[in-house]
């Protein structure tokens, strides 16, 4: 769930340089370059160890971070009872995709520092990647009484939400956010599905958050869809259109499937949707949240299913 962009053709030059540097990836570095800068006066007896965190985050753009995490572990035996050299590192595990590791590291920030807003955020989604949902919860509320202002723009809390069963809670954040996101169709879909599941879905098509424009391709489509007015056939259609770059393609074909499996799910049709999203996630998924969000997906409903046959 992004920003909307300005017009398609913006689209097609954000996929292109996704290929050399992920939007991911450069709003992390940024996000580390960030905390480092803003951190207090460092003394002589830190200089040190400020070095090596600054040599680690100059390796981590580039495909050295094996060589950056090295450097930042040596920030942390150079001084263990400082958060930063550990926040460092569990951003760039969380690179690596070593969730594990991660989520080590920022346990350790936190009890260095509980007041480290960032590391609450951070750790909350390893927790929803790793499938913990309810823990996700727990380290956004932290992260939100630390930062109350950043409360309307916490989709993915909303999403926690409603993987926790939570559908009201998730129905008043995606409410929430339509204040400061108003034209994004994902904020209008997550809002029904936890709307479906707790009155129902002609309710929820009834109260569809209305868009008047969302540039994403092929995201009107889906909300047609989400409206009863489009077919699932006219959601592939319009990702198809227009012969896209392969990089663009493969992100509108990973919305499709991913809606389509959730719009089915919505209705009630499990066999659909599960391979919709099971496409969505090992056909077209990215390194993203929204990926992340149908491989989790995927995760829980096994899991269910598994935690339901156990019990017959």
């Amino acid at each position: 769930m992004v920003k909307n962009a300005a017009a398609d053709q913006d689209q097609d030059s954000m996929f292109l340089l996704c290929t050399a540097l992920t939007i991911c990836r450069f709003r992390k570095l940024a996000s580390i370059i960030a905390l480092i800068l803003s951190a207090n006066t460092v003394t002589a007896a830190e200089e040190t160890t400020g070095n090596r965190i600054n040599s680690a985050t100059n390796a981590f753009p580039i495909p050295q971070q094996n060589e950056a995490i090295a450097l930042a572990t040596k920030a942390i035996e150079a001084e263990p009872k400082k958060p930063r050299g550990y926040l460092l590192r569990a951003r760039m595990y969380e690179e690596h995709n070593e969730l594990a590791k991660a989520l080590t590291d920022y346990d350790q920030v936190l009890k260095l520092d509980s007041h480290m807003a960032e590391a609450w955020q951070n750790r909350g989604i390893i927790h929803f990647k790793l499938a913990r949902v309810d823990e996700s919860i727990s380290d956004f509320d932290q992260f939100l009484k630390l930062a109350p202002a950043q409360a309307p723009y916490h989709w993915q809390r909303g999403i926690s939400y409603y993987y926790a069963g939570r559908f009201e809670d998730g129905r008043r954040q995606f409410e929430l956010h339509q204040t400061v996101n108003p034209n994004d169709v994902e904020n209008a879909v997550w809002h029904f599905l936890c709307v479906a599941r707790s009155a129902g879905v002609k309710k929820a098509r009834a109260s569809l958050i209305s868009i008047r424009e969302d540039a994403r391709v092929p995201m009107m489509q889906i909300h047609a869809l989400f409206a009863g007015k489009a077919k699932s056939e006219d959601v592939i259609k319009a990702a198809c259109a227009g012969d896209p770059p392969a990089p663009q393609l493969q992100r509108r074909l990973f919305y499709a499937h991913f809606y389509l499996g959730l719009y089915s799910e919505a209705i009630g049709d499990e066999k659909e949707a599960r391979e919709s999203i099971t496409k969505a996630v090992h056909e077209y998924g990215g390194a993203d949240y929204m990926s992340d969000v149908a491989r989790v997906h995927l995760i829980l409903r096994e899991s269910k299913k598994k935690n339901g046959a156990n019990c017959e």
